[in-house]
């Protein structure tokens, strides 16, 4: 480890609140890019500087490499009642890409302007594993402990559907997670304001993922010549029927639960037969509409097209990607469509395909999560929300742990909290990282 990763000893009367954003800024510091084809740096050096975090304040935690770089840390806190089942939290390490020409900032900086920190992995989410960190380095440092067993664990390889991370540990190392049955991780627990009240969106449910290949053949030939069997044209066809398909809403019981709350706040009623009323609901949510109206039906991006190796030479078969996300219950519906909407001539290879999940806003853990969030900003809505994207909780849903998404971040009311997610200048207002640390070890005091 290099001397850059080397945490400097805390005192004693360290609050968790205190050093989340030095932390924060260590961990986006560390270039953990995640290119999906094996060629980024990898989660070790910041895998290096996690378990430097923990064994400075007295744990013991475990370093494992599913393939040589692609590091994930692990560590399992005795609770005061063993009795009790295991809660998991959990994190990831690695970051998408980011292209630093279009950044206002080195986005592997960690620059803090405007009460914010800025950089590649602020909100997804090396904001999250840094109120982690410093709440667990709490406990080590005094010595105070969570009601039951909390299995902390910092994956490698969520950005690419978590193969290298928390897929490979369910398979491999299903034996750290034994007797866990909740989990708590990104993607929720912000706040968004709804009519002048503020509202914290807990994360119960996420769409399932598809990212698909579709592979057009056809008969190669000379570029000169009439070609009625042409890869490219019939691969572009079924690009352009996918791409433009409308997709008919369908609210899950957590989405009609979310609109339904944002219509009590708002005055106003909820019909989910009306998409013009559903459509205000979602608007009223300012910020966070990008993510819950991209909740209300599957859908299907067109992502990537490779074809032919030169302008005067027909290819023999051309290949389109495609980003697909389902709602629980939906996939099989999902794929017979988009198989119609291709057409004949053209086949769909799996790249990554993943569950949709949806659980209860009901229960001990749900509460503790809401009391916590209500002890630091009294008078608070919590109403719960169907992700449009997917979290690791995929992966321990195999070993039947229900998973939320709860990274309490009490935020600006203006600021475009939904858009950071590998968008350009990425960026957290420190204050919300220290809100969110206090509420989390409340959470973890009581749940």
């Amino acid at each position: 480890m290099s001397a850059e990763t080397i945490p400097s000893p805390a005192p004693a009367s360290t609050r968790p609140e205190d050093e989340v954003v030095g932390i924060c800024r260590d961990l986006i510091r560390i270039d953990t890019s995640n290119f999906g084809d094996g060629s980024g740096p990898g989660e070790r050096a910041a895998a290096e500087l996690v378990m430097a975090l923990l064994t400075e304040v007295g744990w013991e935690p475990e370093l494992v490499e599913s393939e040589p770089g692609r590091a994930s840390v692990l560590l399992r806190i005795p609770g005061t009642d063993p009795a009790r089942p295991a809660l998991v939290l959990h994190g990831h390490t690695d970051v998408v890409p980011a292209h630093a020409p279009d950044w206002s900032v080195d986005p592997f900086a960690g620059e803090v302007r405007d009460g914010m920190i800025w950089g590649r992995g602020a909100v997804d989410m090396k904001d999250m594993d840094a109120m982690i960190l410093a709440v667990v380095r709490d406990m080590g440092r005094t010595g105070w402990r969570p009601p039951r067993d909390v299995v902390v664990a910092l994956m490698a390889d969520e950005e690419a559907g978590g193969k290298l991370g928390a897929h490979w540990l369910v398979d491999h190392r299903p034996e750290v997670f034994a007797g866990a049955t909740e989990a708590v991780s990104e993607v929720g627990g912000y706040s968004v304001e709804v009519d002048g009240r503020r509202v914290y969106l807990l994360q119960t449910a996420e769409k399932g993922l598809a990212w698909l290949r579709l592979v057009a053949d056809g008969t190669a030939g000379h570029g000169s010549q009439v070609n009625t069997d042409n890869a490219v044209t019939r691969l572009a066809g079924a690009v352009h029927r996918i791409g433009a398909h409308s997709w008919p809403m369908h609210l899950t019981g957590t989405v009609r639960q979310l609109l339904a709350g944002v219509a009590d706040l708002t005055g106003t009623t909820f019909d989910p037969d009306d998409p013009a009323g559903v459509a205000r609901l979602v608007d009223a949510l300012g910020p966070a509409k990008k993510f819950v109206g991209a909740s209300l039906g599957p859908g299907a991006n067109p992502t990537q097209l490779a074809a032919g190796y030169k302008a005067n030479v027909v290819p023999g078969h051309a290949t389109a990607a495609l980003d697909v996300r389902f709602l629980p219950g939906q996939e099989q519906e999902v794929m017979d469509t988009l198989a119609r909407l291709a057409g004949p001539g053209v086949r769909f290879e799996d790249i990554h395909r993943d569950t949709a999940l949806e659980v209860p806003f009901e229960g001990d853990l749900v509460d503790a999560m809401v009391a916590a969030l209500d002890a630091e900003d009294p008078g608070a809505v919590v109403l719960p929300y169907l992700l449009s994207a997917g979290t690791d909780n995929k992966a321990l849903s195999r070993l039947g742990i229900t998973g939320y998404g709860f990274a309490p971040l009490r935020l600006p009311a203006d600021l475009d909290f939904a858009g950071m997610f590998h968008g350009v200048d990425e960026r957290v207002p420190t204050d919300a990282l220290r809100f969110g640390t206090r509420v989390l070890e409340r959470m973890l005091r009581t749940c």
